[in-house]
């Protein structure tokens, strides 16, 4: 990392690239890694992987008889492990050339590092840092990193002492095998004082948790070399324990989802994918979680967490978990915190999502207790996915709920009762109509919400006996009676003057009877009709225009809205008999502006003010009439 001498230009000779240290600290820190916190991260990975290669060299070592030990102060922080140690041709090659690591098989062996490295690097798998870079991250909260280490490759290998300063420089000095008498590696980080936020000694610790709690290797911290330290992952994972029970198992693992999500799960779902070496849980998340909105997920590899926001392992539709996992043959980025985006990720994305599809069926075939609150708080999630699941939509569509004229109520049920399913292609719609569908008997559902058109329309897949249509406005108004003719012959004139104030809105008044009798009017209307009338306005308004000739040839027969008088309702009675003409046509405003908030539809701005001024105007009646 020392800056040579410039050398005097020669034509055409080659150059070497030139590193400003501080410069490239400084972009680690504001571009790659997240938070200066991750130096001890970085120190605790290179201390597992020294001791993954030691283990290579030592298979027949008990567990656990390598560990890693870190110290803090305030004045220092120190990480002390009993891995492979480093050779001073190590050191030359790897501690002191940034982008060299000696876990990347792809890259040579140095001529003069002892015999062996090769056939460690070659396990490159089994390492989690393979860039290079990741000592520099201790300059983010240090300006002098001291490392003394001796390689546990040669047996009477001298220690070697490797200082490495913020300007580019560094030294190396070759010290007795007594200054170590062990082999392995010790880190020591002088703080800077801006940094005492990341390196006090409770901080460290809780870092050293944080980072290394599913960690393989004993990792223990103390507030001084020599003293006793406090084990910082002193039990495995909770999946890789035994337990007296399945019961306890359950309880174990439900138990880590709350302690790590701060949530008790509706259930918890094992994930154990051989292939990659993943296993974790993922958790069922007890309420529920708005669509589309994506939890990140813990995850682990090797041991070391890698990212507590990682939305990439699980597909999009499966936002009613929450997962923690560790794994062994995910690729991590160069910052170590997310996950590199390859093949073998899609396949663990696709293989978690069958797991959770299995852990469904289960529920639908064993647990039908699980199944109902599962479905209670994340029923639009099994909802997407069963659209493209064909497995999860036989399972699960007749016990998904859905809103209908029988209430909410599911599929299977609301088939029983209704030999037709009708069903709308707007919420808008089904308000419209549920009332008077209901009391005609009619079975609708609510088609309006994301998936539920599509849903309902599989049906007769799973049930082959049910039938489906779309409501169509004539099926409603086949059921809506006729009034006796002498009724309708009275109403003509108030009809009239009805028909001529609601133009403007391009409505057409009828008068029948239906149930419920204390529902005044209907407006049958669809969003399809009103575009159509709003392009065939604005091509009457554009007309001799280029904009008005392209309208013109899009126009078609605007269909008109129906506003249906129910000649059952009191108040209906009352204003066909209105013999005034100002107070007939304020009193058909009126029950148009009522049907037009039943439907809750946006209003429009002329609405609004119609339905102000007819307000105002039968009010100012009334007083007159009082008076």
């Amino acid at each position: 990392m020392t800056l040579p001498d410039t050398p005097v230009a020669q034509p055409g000779a080659d150059r070497t690239f030139q590193v400003d240290l501080r410069g490239l600290v400084d972009l680690l820190s504001h571009h790659l890694y997240s938070s200066p916190r991750v130096y001890l991260r970085e120190l605790l990975q290179n201390a597992v992987d020294a001791l993954t290669a030691r283990q290579s060299l030592e298979p027949d070592a008990p567990a656990g008889t390598f560990g890693i030990r870190l110290y803090a102060d305030g004045s220092l922080v120190s990480v002390e492990d009993d891995g492979v140690g480093l050779t001073e041709a190590d050191v030359h090659a790897f501690l002191a050339t940034i982008g060299r690591s000696s876990k990347r098989a792809a890259e040579p062996a140095p001529a003069d590092t002892v015999p062996g490295w090769g056939s460690v690097a070659e396990q490159r798998s089994d390492y989690i840092g393979q860039f290079g870079i990741g000592l520099l991250s201790c300059f983010l909260v240090a300006d002098e990193i001291h490392v003394v280490s001796r390689s546990a490759r040669t047996p009477d290998a001298p220690a070697v002492e490797w200082r490495g300063r913020g300007d580019g420089s560094y030294t190396v000095t070759t010290l007795p095998a007594s200054a170590r008498p062990r082999p392995g590696t010790t880190v020591t980080l002088t703080p800077r004082a801006d940094a005492g936020e990341w390196t006090r000694p409770a901080q460290v610790q809780a870092l050293a948790s944080h980072f290394g709690s599913l960690l393989r290797h004993p990792v223990t911290f103390g507030d001084r070399a020599g003293t006793p330290g406090t084990p910082v992952n002193p039990e495995p994972a909770p999946w890789a324990r035994t337990y007296p029970t399945p019961g306890a198992r359950s309880r174990a693992l439900a138990a880590y989802g709350e302690e790590v999500f701060g949530f008790t799960p509706l259930d918890t779902i094992e994930l154990d994918l051989p292939a990659v070496g993943l296993k974790g849980i993922a958790c069922v998340l007890p309420d529920t979680v708005p669509a589309g909105r994506r939890h990140g997920h813990r995850v682990h590899v090797k041991g070391m967490l890698l990212s507590e926001q990682a939305h990439e392992i699980l597909p999009e539709w499966a936002f009613f978990v929450r997962c923690v996992v560790d794994a062994e043959g995910l690729r991590p980025t160069a910052s170590r915190e997310s996950l590199y985006e390859d093949d073998m990720l899609a396949a663990v994305t696709e293989a978690l999502a069958d797991r959770l599809r299995e852990w469904i069926a289960r529920a639908a075939a064993g647990d039908p207790e699980l199944l109902g609150r599962f479905l209670q708080a994340h029923h639009l999630a099994v909802k997407s996915l069963a659209v493209h699941d064909d497995e999860i939509l036989r399972m699960l569509l007749p016990w998904l709920p859905f809103e209908t004229t029988d209430g909410h109520t599911n599929l299977d049920a609301f088939a029983r009762s209704h030999p037709t399913v009708l069903v709308t292609s707007s919420v808008e719609e089904f308000r419209q109509v549920a009332a008077i569908a209901s009391a005609a008997g009619l079975g609708v559902v609510n088609g309006g919400y994301t998936y539920d058109r599509a849903l309902v329309h599989r049906l007769p897949e799973i049930r082959p006996e049910a039938a489906v249509a779309d409501l169509d406005p004539g099926i409603l108004t086949a059921h809506l009676d006729p009034v006796d003719r002498e009724t309708e012959l009275a109403a003509v004139g108030y009809l009239a003057l009805a028909r001529d104030a609601l133009a403007v809105f391009d409505v057409d008044v009828a008068l029948r009877t239906f149930q419920p009798a204390s529902a005044p009017a209907l407006l049958v209307d669809s969003r399809e009709a009103r575009h159509e009338r709003t392009r065939s306005r604005l091509a009457r308004e554009q007309e001799g225009g280029l904009w008005g000739d392209i309208l013109g040839a899009l126009r078609q027969e605007a269909p008109r809205a129906q506003l249906i008088l129910n000649q059952l309702n009191p108040l209906v009675r009352t204003a066909v008999a209105i013999a005034e003409p100002e107070l007939a046509r304020t009193s058909a405003e009126a029950l148009y502006g009522q049907a037009v908030l039943l439907s809750r539809r946006p209003l429009r701005p002329a609405e609004s003010s119609l339905i102000n001024r007819s307000f105002l105007d039968l009010l100012a009646h009334a007083l007159r009439k009082d008076s």
